[in-house]
C-alpha cells in the first residue's frame, strides 16, 4: 500500500495528459506531477529520508507542496505539515516535537524563522528549500522514476496535528489505509467526487480538511485542484473563484459570512460551484439560508476531527437538513453517551463516541490522552450532540464549552444562532465566565454597523428572551472589531472567557471589548 499510488500514479494509465493541478496561471497534468513527485521522492532519499522518518512541510499552497508531499509518501517517509506563518517560537515546537529528518519550505520562511531552523541542522535536520536556485537545480537533475518504499496500509503514514485548543497541539498518528476509506466512503460515496470537477479550497493544504478535499479527494477521481499561496480573504476567494470557475469549494462558515458580506460578492459569478463544503466549526442556520438564497448552491455541513482524519456525519447532496450535521458518513458508527458513558436516550445531549477504520494509532508521545482519547474501536470526540429518529445529528458544542446556568445547561451555538437572527448581528461567540462563584453567559458581538451602546444590548438580549427560554439570555453583551481564532479558523473562546473575567475582575463593565 502507499498513498502516491492510490491517489496520483493511477491516473497515468486512463488521464495522464489531463491538468491536474492550476496555479496561477500555471497547469500541470498528472504524468507532470507524477515525474516531479518521482524526483522529489529520490531527492528526499538522498537527504536521508528512509521508511518512517518524518519529513515536516512548512510550505504555502504551491504546485511543490503537492509534488513533495507525494515525493515523501512514495518512499515511505512519515509526512507532518505545519503552518508557515506561525511564530518562530513554534517553529522550534514543531521542529523538535517532529523530530523531522528534513525540512520542506521556501527561502522565506527558512530566512524569517532562522534561528528555531539553525537549532535543527545543528542536530541533523536537512532541508529542501523549493524555491532555492540550487535546490531546483538538484531535483531538475533527479530521476523521473522512483521505486516505492517497503509501506503496509499498516504502516503510519501522515501526522495531522489537533486544533491545540489546550496546550501544544499534538500529532495523530494516521496510517495508509485510513485515508483510503474515508476517500472512499465520504469523498466518492457521500460527495459524489467526478472527475470533471475543480477543487478550491479556503482552508490551507497543511490542515487536513483541505489536505483530503484539495488535494486527496480530486486526484483519486482524476479531479483537478486549484491552488493559490496568498492568505484566504473575501477578495482573493471571489476572485479564485472568477479565474478558476471551481465546482466544489471547500469553506469554512467564517469566511461563507464573510464572502455574503463583501461587496464583491453580488457580481461575481458563482454558476459553476455545484457544492459548497463546510467543517471547523458549527454552520449558523441563519448563514446557510442566507447563502442558497444568494447563490441557491447547497452547504454540505458536516464533522470530522484529526482524530479520524476527515469528515464522519455529514449532510448530503439532495439531503440537507438546516440546523443539523446530517448522518453518518457510510463505514462509521457512533454513539452519545452521558458521563456514566453510557447511551443516553434518544433525542437527549451527550457526548459523542465514534468509531470507523479510520481512527488514529494514537497521540505521539502523549499515552494518557491517547488512553482517553482512543477506546478500542471507538474515540471519543469531547463533543456534544443529540440525535434524531431520522438518525440526522445536531451539534451542541464542546463538552467544556457548555455552560451551567443555575443548574440548567445551554449550549453555545443554540444561543448564538438565535442572536444571529438579530438585525444587528454579523458575528457573535457566547461563552460562560465566572463572576463572583457563579457562572454568567457573556455574548461577544461583532455588529453590522449599528451603534454598540447599552439600547443594542438591550435590544440583544430581548431578542433571545423572545425566541429561547429566559434562562438562556446573555447576562452580559461586549462588543467586538472581531473574534479570536486559531489556526484553524475556530473563534477562541477560551481568550474571549480569559479577557471577560479579567476585565469583569478589574471592574470594566464598558461594552467595549477589543481582541
Amino acid at each position: 500500500m502507499n498513498l502516491a499510488a492510490y491517489f496520483l500514479d493511477h491516473n497515468l494509465e486512463s488521464r495522464p495528459d489531463k491538468v491536474a493541478l492550476l496555479y496561477e496561471d500555471e497547469q500541470y497534468t498528472f504524468a507532470e506531477m507524477y515525474r516531479w513527485s518521482c524526483r522529489f521522492g529520490n531527492r528526499l532519499r538522498d537527504l536521508g529520508v528512509r521508511e518512517e522518518d518524518r519529513v515536516l512541510f512548512a510550505l504555502e499552497d504551491v504546485p511543490a507542496f503537492a509534488a513533495a508531499w507525494f515525493g515523501a509518501a512514495r518512499i515511505g517517509g512519515v509526512i507532518t505539515m505545519m503552518n508557515p506563518l506561525v511564530p518562530e517560537k513554534d517553529w522550534s515546537y514543531y521542529l523538535a516535537y517532529t523530530r523531522a529528518r528534513v525540512l520542506v519550505t521556501t527561502r522565506a520562511f527558512a530566512e524569517a524563522n532562522r534561528g528555531a531552523v539553525a537549532a535543527r541542522v545543528r542536530q541533523g535536520l536537512r532541508l529542501c528549500v523549493v524555491d532555492d536556485p540550487v535546490e531546483q537545480a538538484t531535483l531538475s537533475g533527479m530521476a523521473e522514476t522512483c521505486a516505492f518504499g517497503d509501506t503496509v496500509d499498516d504502516d503510519a503514514a501522515v501526522w495531522l496535528f489537533s486544533s491545540g485548543s489546550t496546550g501544544d497541539p499534538k500529532a495523530c498518528i494516521h496510517s495508509s489505509g485510513d485515508f483510503v476509506f474515508n476517500t472512499e466512503h465520504y469523498a466518492r460515496q457521500v460527495l459524489g467526487l467526478r472527475e470533471s470537477d475543480r477543487t478550491l479550497s479556503v482552508p490551507k493544504l497543511f490542515f487536513g480538511y483541505a489536505t483530503g478535499t484539495n488535494l486527496m479527494f480530486p486526484w483519486a477521481v482524476g479531479a483537478t485542484a486549484c491552488l493559490f499561496r496568498e492568505r484566504a480573504t473575501p477578495e482573493t476567494v471571489l476572485e479564485k473563484i472568477r479565474v478558476f470557475s471551481p465546482t466544489i469549494l471547500t469553506n469554512v462558515p467564517t469566511m461563507i459570512h464573510r464572502m455574503l458580506e463583501h461587496a464583491d460578492a453580488a457580481t461575481t459569478d458563482l454558476s459553476s460551484i455545484r457544492l459548497v463544503l463546510s467543517a471547523g466549526e458549527a454552520l449558523p442556520a441563519e448563514l446557510y439560508r442566507r447563502w442558497v438564497e444568494r447563490t441557491g448552491v447547497e452547504i454540505l455541513d458536516g464533522i470530522g476531527s484529526a482524530e479520524l482524519f476527515h469528515i464522519y456525519i455529514s449532510n448530503r447532496p439532495g439531503d440537507v437538513r438546516i440546523g443539523t450535521l446530517g448522518r453518518l458518513v457510510p463505514g462509521y458508527d457512533a454513539r452519545i453517551v452521558g458521563a456514566d458513558e453510557l447511551p443516553v436516550p434518544l433525542g437527549e445531549i451527550g457526548t459523542l463516541w465514534v468509531r470507523g477504520p479510520s481512527n488514529a494509532i494514537g497521540y505521539h508521545q502523549d499515552r494518557a490522552r491517547s488512553r482517553a482519547t482512543f477506546r478500542g474501536e471507538w474515540t471519543t470526540t469531547g463533543d456534544q450532540f443529540r440525535v434524531d429518529a431520522d438518525g440526522y445529528y445536531v451539534y451542541c458544542g464542546r463538552a467544556d464549552d457548555l455552560i451551567k446556568v443555575g443548574g440548567v445547561y445551554v449550549a453555545p451555538t443554540e444561543v448564538e444562532n438565535c442572536l444571529l437572527t438579530h438585525p444587528a448581528v454579523r458575528e457573535v461567540a457566547v461563552v460562560g465566565f465566572l463572576r463572583d462563584g457563579l457562572m454568567l453567559t457573556a455574548a461577544v458581538v461583532v455588529t453590522a454597523g449599528a451603534s454598540q451602546d447599552e439600547h443594542l444590548a438591550a435590544s440583544i438580549q430581548e431578542h433571545v428572551k423572545q425566541r429561547l427560554s429566559p434562562h438562556k439570555y446573555p447576562r452580559v453583551v461586549r462588543f467586538a472589531e472581531v473574534l479570536p481564532r486559531n489556526d484553524r479558523a475556530k473563534v477562541a473562546r477560551s481568550v474571549l472567557r480569559r479577557q471577560i473575567e479579567a476585565q469583569d475582575a478589574a471592574g470594566d463593565i464598558g461594552l467595549d471589548l477589543r481582541c
